[in-house]
Parts: C-alpha cells; sequence; structure tokens
C-alpha cells in the first residue's frame, strides 16, 4: 500500500510521516499537550506543520487509563471550534479525530478532518467503518483490551504479538468487506498491556507488515517509558526517540508524537541510514 487517501488528499506512506498530538482536554497524561484555548491550539498547530508534521491528531477525550467519561455534547463543545479553527487558519491541514464516537466523528468531519482515529477499532459502535467508507476518510483501527477504565486491570495474553495480529486480521477483513480499504494499523501501546508486553510488542512490530496496511506507533512519553526508568512523561524525550527509531526499524510508518521538532530529526537521520545502507 503506498498512499492513504483522506478525503482526496494523498499521504505517500511508503516513506514515515509525522502525526502530531494536540489534546482539547485538561487531563492528559502529558500536561504539555493539553490545550484549552483557541489561541493555544493554533499556536500549537502551526508550530507542529512548521517542524514538518504531516498529520494534527485533535481528540477531545482522555484515553489515559482510569481516564473519567465525558458526555457527547462535552467532546463535541472541544474538538469542533478547534478542528474549524485549525482548517480556517491553515486550509491545508491534514486532521485527525481521535474518538470512539460515530456523533463526533461524523461533525469532526463536516468541518475539515480527514482520518478517523478510532481506539476501540469499531468495538464500541460499528458504524464508525461505514462512516469512514461513506464520507472517504482514513481509518486508523488501534488494539485495546477492556477499555481506558478496565485497561490496565490485569491484562493478559498467551502471546501478545500474535493475539493482536489476529484481532486485526479480523478487522482489517471486516472493514474490507464493506469496500473501506484506506486502513491504518495501531498496536496500541500502553491500551490494556503490561510493561513486558508492550516491549514484545516493540519487538514484533514488523510481524504486522503481513497486513499490508501502514503501521502506526503512538509511544511518544508513555508509561513503558517513563515508569521503568522512575521518571515522569516530561522526562523521556530520549526514550521517546529510541523507542520510535526501533518502530520505524520494524516498519512503522506514522509516529504519533508530542514532540514533532526532535522526530523530525529522527526522520532525517533514518532516512540518510535507508539510503546509505551497504548491502
Amino acid at each position: 500500500m503506498n498512499t492513504l487517501n483522506c478525503r482526496g488528499c494523498l499521504i505517500d506512506v511508503r516513506t514515515p510521516s509525522i502525526m502530531g498530538i494536540i489534546n482539547v482536554n485538561n487531563d492528559s497524561f502529558y500536561m504539555k499537550s493539553r490545550h484549552d484555548t483557541h489561541a493555544s491550539i493554533l499556536a500549537s498547530a502551526g508550530k507542529m506543520l512548521s517542524e514538518g508534521a504531516t498529520i494534527l491528531d485533535l481528540g477531545g477525550v482522555s484515553t489515559r487509563p482510569n481516564a473519567s467519561s465525558i458526555s457527547v455534547q462535552t467532546e463535541l463543545e472541544r474538538v469542533i471550534p478547534a478542528i474549524d479553527h485549525i482548517k480556517q487558519s491553515f486550509p491545508d491541514s491534514i486532521i485527525s479525530i481521535d474518538t470512539f464516537n460515530p456523533e463526533v466523528a461524523a461533525n469532526a468531519i463536516d468541518v475539515g478532518a480527514s482520518i478517523i482515529n478510532d481506539i476501540t477499532a469499531g468495538g464500541i459502535d460499528d458504524e464508525m467503518l461505514h462512516l469512514a467508507k461513506e464520507k472517504n476518510c482514513t481509518y486508523i483501527m488501534m488494539h485495546m483490551q477492556g477499555t481506558p477504565q478496565t485497561m490496565q486491570i490485569n491484562p493478559s495474553y498467551k502471546d501478545v504479538v500474535l493475539e493482536i495480529l489476529d484481532f486485526f486480521i479480523e478487522k482489517v477483513g471486516r472493514a474490507k468487506a464493506i469496500g473501506l480499504h484506506d486502513v491504518v494499523i495501531d498496536p496500541g501501546f500502553g491500551f490494556g498491556k503490561t510493561i513486558t508486553h508492550n516491549y514484545q510488542l516493540l519487538n514484533g512490530l514488523n510481524v504486522f507488515n503481513i497486513l499490508d496496511k501502514p503501521l502506526l506507533a503512538g509511544i511518544s512519553r508513555k508509561g513503558m517509558l517513563w515508569k521503568p526508568l522512575n521518571s515522569s512523561p516530561e522526562e523521556v524525550l530520549p526514550a521517546s526517540i529510541a523507542a520510535n527509531l526501533v518502530a520505524l526499524q520494524k516498519g512503522a510508518k506514522i509516529l504519533r508524537v508530542h514532540d514533532v521538532e526532535a522526530t523530525m530529526q529522527l526522520l532525517k537521520t533514518f532516512e540518510l541510514l535507508q539510503q546509505n545502507n551497504v548491502k
């Protein structure tokens, strides 16, 4: 698969690209990613785009472990004006809506989003897949064991890589059956996985290339990095870069990150490594 069709805008996935995270809420795990004013949202969007982000991922609901749930109306009030303002200021920007609610996704598409980023992979509402097909959007499907409220309560796998591969074989098949082909695979680091599971998943990430779908890695500043280091999300940019390098080497095509500038340096260095590979 060479390109993703985002409502008529094509993303070349033969080379890796960056998805910048903009959280329109007040409780996401990394404080600097939170934005609650239009000025702050626009400033962050402009900065990320200028630093090289291909996609801006906006979410109004925190999905960190034990995150509080919010009403659909609150989510709409957070993300719809934000997307509208970004598209007015940056008309060519490609925006992803991070939601598992079809009503929010549909409204986001109406004001300019062209990618649906669904942490449930249609598990809560299968309408999300049909919406992506109907609106000609790219659909990101993520694996999560449980819900954000329960996912870190003793997650268990016999073989984390193979079980998640089986999950995606079924999900990709379901998408294909309705004619939805612009699909991205996100194995869901930190979503219903122990630290050991996360590192097993990172080591086995190349297995998912068999699906012939672009692979997204969302590792940036997560607990799998800072908890073993007895650190915090604010202090693990070097670890994030290291983990993302491994993801690239395993075949990841989209890196979902908080730090676009630093990750762009990584991509350029990785490109040089690829160009000068000794056969």
